[in-house]
């Protein structure tokens, strides 16, 4: 029989299942439903298989809850509200109301709106030489 792993009282097994249902980020999330479930006797491997994470992740998320408490389970590659993923957007607020007025109504050549005929829209709105078909 595998060896219980040991869990520090920092809190009760029902508040570690609070956090996991109400943590809003989706790493934590995964880090508080590990926990739960070690507190409820699981083996440690078990736990990371259930909640698909990596042993030696799991091991370590163990340890800092163990030293840290619930400072140890935080996500610290959070992004902070001001950092922008990708690049910079097309249009201005005023032209993605326009684009959204625009997509209630059938296309000029009569067809279907497609990500190639937005880029096309967008580069007409905006003045840009190359709109990628992804990004419409």
């Amino acid at each position: 029989m595998p060896k219980k792993a040991y869990l520090a009282e920092h809190l009760s097994s029902e508040e570690l299942k609070d956090r996991y249902r109400s943590s809003q980020d989706s790493v934590e999330t995964r880090r508080w439903h590990l926990l739960w479930k070690i507190s409820l006797g699981w083996t440690i491997k078990n736990a990371a298989v259930a909640v698909g994470l990596d042993y030696q992740y799991s091991f370590r998320i163990l340890k800092r809850y163990n030293e840290l408490g619930e400072e140890g389970v935080k996500n610290l590659k959070k992004k902070s509200a001001e950092h922008r993923r990708g690049k910079e957007p097309l249009l201005k607020e005023e032209q993605f109301q326009k684009l959204k007025e625009e997509l209630k109504e059938r296309p000029a050549d009569g067809g279907i709106w497609t990500g190639s005929k937005v880029a096309r829209w967008i580069e007409k709105e905006t003045g840009r030489e190359k709109v990628w078909n992804q990004r419409g």
